[in-house]
């Protein structure tokens, strides 16, 4: 199915790759990526249980698993919001899935993968980088592994994942996947001199 598409950062592999050793950037285009709303506790319950995947029941985490459809994410993005996040070309299932678990709840699953590619950032400055264009206080105590938040990064509307002290996945329109490469490397200028 990808193998006809090419992704939004196609042609910036060897410059996100020069960014190193102040981060390491990788696109990782394609991902599965359902949006549902649904506001019922018992729907909300029923949809994790058949995803396999609790969904978060704090504001601003995402909770992750494993299981039938290999690894998930569900990302809290509202209080009857939630984005589910799987591997290149699983949206038709695990929509059907969390379909079939919605039944008669009142809600709605829509395919949103096209919308958004992802940038997975790793090292040890990334939190620094990010604090250049985002508001959001990326200091581990206040964004500690588990966050994840709709933002702006740079002017440019992301959701933001942190999943490890020094790890972060951005999901970013497609459309502004290339301005917000350009800023990485304008904002890694500094660090790659100290890494």
């Amino acid at each position: 199915m990808t193998a006809d598409l090419t992704s939004p950062l196609a042609g910036w592999t060897d410059r996100l790759a020069a960014l190193a050793p102040a981060l390491t950037v990788s696109e990782v285009p394609f991902r599965s990526q359902l949006t549902v709303r649904v506001s019922d506790p018992g729907a909300v319950a029923a949809m994790g249980s058949a995803l396999g995947v609790v969904f978060p029941s704090v504001p601003c985490t995402f909770t992750a698993g494993e299981g039938e459809f290999g690894a998930v994410e569900v990302l809290w993005l509202g209080p009857d919001e939630f984005l589910v996040v799987a591997a290149p070309g699983l949206q038709v299932p695990i929509e059907e899935v969390l379909r079939g678990a919605l039944g008669d709840f009142r809600g709605s699953v829509v395919d949103t993968s096209a919308q958004r590619t992802t940038l997975a950032l790793e090292g040890p400055h990334v939190r620094d980088v990010l604090a250049h264009g985002c508001s959001v206080d990326l200091h581990p105590a206040a964004a500690p592994v588990g966050v994840c938040v709709q933002t702006l990064l740079a002017r440019t509307g992301i959701v933001l994942l942190v999943t490890g002290e020094d790890r972060v996945m951005l999901l970013v329109r497609s459309s502004f996947a290339e301005y917000l490469a350009a800023w990485l490397s304008d904002a890694c200028a500094e660090y790659r001199a100290v890494a």
